[in-house]
């Protein structure tokens, strides 16, 4: 059987190996060292593609952005619109989630990273919020996304019963004549067969959505 032949080096495949190791370790752990025994080439090798370990990082944003659905700027309703490319991000970071701290911090934003920025705006101008108020409602989203994907990837529940698990825990050393509102919380709220955690972000997201539609016109 003949070998493969090596698939040539590019800089797409440097952010490939650097998403990998990013993924593995955080992005404390992507070096120019750490990317290149990734991709099984010499360290040097790397700066014939970037120049310095700031383009992996830049490289990493814009592949992020680049994986999140850009808004339908067709769609009828704004909302729908803005909907979508919410649980797309949620999806995307959620998958990649040290891109949490990394996606605001870079000074030089790629092609995608300025593509998917202005569709968004462009969502919000279209359908008539001012040019201040389309930059509250894009701060606004993004901050709950990312606010939301940070607090989920921290819950100490992935599912059902790990729920009911820790509400046990929980209830077990619970005064409840002490703190009755938690007590009913937990009760009969948090253990009730209808109540599902993951969809407490559509519902966050859609009170934003209809209290920035108040202030549209």
């Amino acid at each position: 059987m003949s070998r493969q032949p090596r698939q040539s080096l590019n800089r797409t495949r440097v952010i490939e190996g650097a998403i990998r190791v990013a993924d593995a370790g955080g992005v404390e752990a992507v070096t120019m060292r750490r990317v290149a025994q990734e991709l099984g080439i010499e360290a040097m090798s790397l700066y014939h593609h970037v120049p310095n370990k700031d383009a992996i990082l830049d490289g990493l944003v814009d592949a992020v952005f680049e994986a999140i659905d850009l808004p339908d700027g067709e769609c009828a309703d704004w909302r729908d619109a803005i909907r979508g490319r919410a649980f797309s991000a949620r999806t995307v970071l959620s998958q990649h989630r040290w891109a949490l701290g990394l996606l605001d911090s870079r000074r030089n934003p790629g092609s995608a990273t300025l593509r998917h920025l202005d569709a968004v705006l462009g969502v919000l101008r279209k359908a008539g919020f001012t040019l201040p108020m389309a930059a509250h409602g894009a701060s606004l989203i993004d901050s709950y996304i990312g606010g939301y994907v940070l607090q989920e990837a921290n819950l100490p529940i992935s599912g059902p019963v790990d729920v009911e698990e820790v509400a046990s825990d929980i209830l077990e050393r619970l005064p409840a004549e002490e703190l009755p509102f938690l007590h009913e919380m937990i009760v009969d709220h948090g253990l009730s067969p209808a109540y599902d955690h993951t969809s407490e972000f559509a519902y966050g997201l859609d009170l934003i959505l209809d209290a920035l539609e108040a202030r549209r016109c």
